[in-house]
């Protein structure tokens, strides 16, 4: 059973919604519903759902303004909207989906699986509460990771470098083992390992540990050698920043 909590400033599009929901979604127990953000606020204090259905359009606060109260938040984030020029914005703020009103069942249906999909990678979102309790507790070094099987505690130091694959992350060690796939960005892990001033993100794909880089090699962006003789792409974007840190070092 997962749980579920609407927030829209309009009955007619609540009580469809959860018409939709009671109908198609049985699976789901819709815990409140909420006329606005600064309702929807209080209720989220004591209530962690674990999919928000979330409307952008609202007098006083808007959706997006709702969730900058919840920069970390533990609950997948559903928008409901009848404006699809939110669509962009939407997907910056790592929406799982986006549903245009009037919402179609079987996009809902939809919807609510990949919820189940995502719950079922991290274990549950409560994983992600007990990462932040783990990682806000930990040294520069160690960290909680979350895989496909639980929690795996990371040393950082063996960490070679990391490569972003979509919504996952592999971290490649010195000692060659794994790689460990993760359920985490690689904008994720950046955040967890920034305090640690050895890891620099060379390209959207591929965050290094500068204690490996053995040399550059230039070009249009350029190419990092690491001690194992790997070649990893350097974008063109982050060159002169790459380069203006190797000249502090």
């Amino acid at each position: 059973m997962m749980t579920a909590i609407i927030v829209d400033d309009e009955l007619h599009c609540r009580e469809v919604l959860e018409h939709l929901l009671r109908k198609h979604c049985k699976d789901i127990q819709l815990l409140a519903t909420c006329e606005s953000g600064e309702n929807a606020i209080q209720v989220l204090k004591r209530e962690i759902p674990d999919i928000l259905f979330l409307d952008i359009e609202m007098p006083d606060m808007n959706g997006f303004q709702l969730l900058e109260e919840f920069p970390n938040p533990a609950f997948n984030i559903i928008f409901t909207t009848a404006y699809n020029e939110y669509a962009i914005k939407a997907i910056k703020q790592s929406a799982l989906d986006y549903l245009l009103k009037p919402i179609d069942k079987d996009e809902l249906i939809q919807a609510i699986q990949k919820a189940k999909e995502h719950m079922q990678q991290t274990g549950s979102f409560n994983v992600q509460k007990f990462l932040d309790i783990i990682n806000n507790k930990k040294s520069d070094i160690r960290f909680a990771v979350p895989t496909l099987e639980g929690l795996v505690m990371v040393n950082a130091e063996e960490i070679l470098y990391c490569e972003s694959d979509s919504a996952y992350c592999k971290l490649f060690f010195v000692d060659k083992t794994g790689p460990l796939v993760i359920s985490k960005t690689l904008k994720e892990v950046q955040e967890v390992i920034n305090a640690n001033k050895d890891f620099f993100r060379i390209h959207h794909s591929y965050l290094i540990n500068l204690k490996y880089f053995k040399k550059y090699i230039r070009g249009e962006g350029g190419e990092v050698v690491l001690v194992n003789n790997l070649h990893l792409p350097v974008s063109r974007t982050r060159k002169q920043d790459f380069l203006n840190m190797l000249n502090k070092m």
